[in-house]
């Protein structure tokens, strides 16, 4: 039983070094100069530039998704 306790507690502190890399990296990240480009550079973010502005969808209640330009 010791031993399963010594797991968990080495499994837990590695889970919240990890967790904690993860959001030190989120904190201390800074915008990349040309955040837009990144979008816009991808073929998903070409595919979407170039889908028709207006809905497609019937007016049954389904909000149709919006690209912030």
């Amino acid at each position: 039983m010791k031993f399963e306790s010594l797991m968990l507690r080495c499994l837990f502190l590695a889970c919240l070094a990890v967790c904690g890399l993860i959001f030190g990296a989120m904190v201390t990240a800074v915008p990349s100069p040309g955040g837009t480009q990144l979008v816009a550079a991808s073929h998903i973010g070409a595919i979407l530039l170039a889908a028709p502005s207006t809905c497609a969808l019937p007016p049954d209640g389904v909000v149709c998704p919006r690209i912030a330009g």
